[in-house]
């Protein structure tokens, strides 16, 4: 039996990728976005696209109900969309900061509240929950996008052994640096809440060093494989990792004390 997989943020980039590569391998794949018309490369392929917005309950719950009365089950759901709203926490105003928050920790599991009945009446079911490494380290000017990204790992965590008794499986994945629309996003937001900072000198030389290495960045398809490979694990893991500076950035947060970190990033300002 193939199994059914929705896909939320699949106009681009890392959703994009995965609904491309799982539809190749024979799931019946669902790529859900606000802009529909963004996902037509994906038509030949044969994923399924349909209007879904994460901060939109509605839509969620129509998106869900859409899937199910089509397939009759949901067995995987991967929590892709996001974005970064970047600027000193001073800065970012709270409507813009509850707004990051919304689309990237309350929409996700909002879906998750959705498919999770189905999934414990068939006794399976898998939630990938797409993170990043945003969400172990903390870099200035990040901190409500980290903050989304430390609260999704926690909410996972507790997530996880919450439901494994059920047979889900809750898998986080950390991407480190990666080609997507996600960089110009932030840091359009960047300029836009520095405009008229007290942090502007400082911002100014925190996107230039960010900016220098963005050509080293993976292509998507490198997470769009470990979602894969994730799905596909007898076993999985609870989380993992791929992408530029990935596996060095937890590794120094795992050998690395506070200070010492701190003393890196105020480096980079000076």
């Amino acid at each position: 039996m193939q199994p059914v997989v929705l896909i939320s943020g699949a106009s681009s980039g890392i959703g994009m990728e995965t609904a491309h590569l799982l539809a190749e391998n024979g799931y019946i794949v669902y790529g859900a976005a606000r802009r529909v018309e963004r996902m037509d490369a994906l038509k030949p392929y044969g994923v399924k696209t349909i209007s879904m917005d994460v901060v939109d309950d509605k839509s969620m719950t129509t998106a869900i109900k859409h899937i199910m009365d089509n397939e009759g089950r949901l067995d995987i759901l991967i929590n892709n969309a996001g974005f970064g709203f970047y600027g000193a926490v001073e800065d970012v105003s709270l409507e813009d900061a509850r707004y990051q928050m919304e689309v990237n920790v309350f929409g996700a599991a909002r879906l998750a509240q959705l498919v999770l009945p189905g999934m414990r009446d068939r006794r399976y079911g898998k939630i990938i929950n797409i993170s990043s490494i945003a969400g172990k380290v903390a870099t200035p000017f990040g901190g409500w996008y980290h903050a989304s990204k430390f609260a999704l790992e926690g909410l996972s965590d507790s997530l996880r052994n919450e439901v494994k008794p059920f047979g889900i499986d809750v898998i986080l994945i950390e991407p480190g640096g990666i080609k997507t629309e996600w960089g110009p996003i932030a840091f359009d937001n960047l300029e836009k809440s520095s405009d008229k900072s007290a942090y502007k000198a400082a911002v100014i030389k925190f996107a230039t060093a960010f900016k220098k290495t963005t050509d080293k960045h993976s292509d998507p398809d490198v997470i769009a494989k470990l979602i894969l490979k994730a799905i596909e694990a007898e076993r999985p893991k609870a989380r993992y990792s791929a992408g530029y500076m990935a596996k060095t950035t937890l590794l120094m947060r795992m050998l690395l004390c506070d200070k010492m970190l701190d003393s890196l990033f105020l480096k980079m300002l000076k």
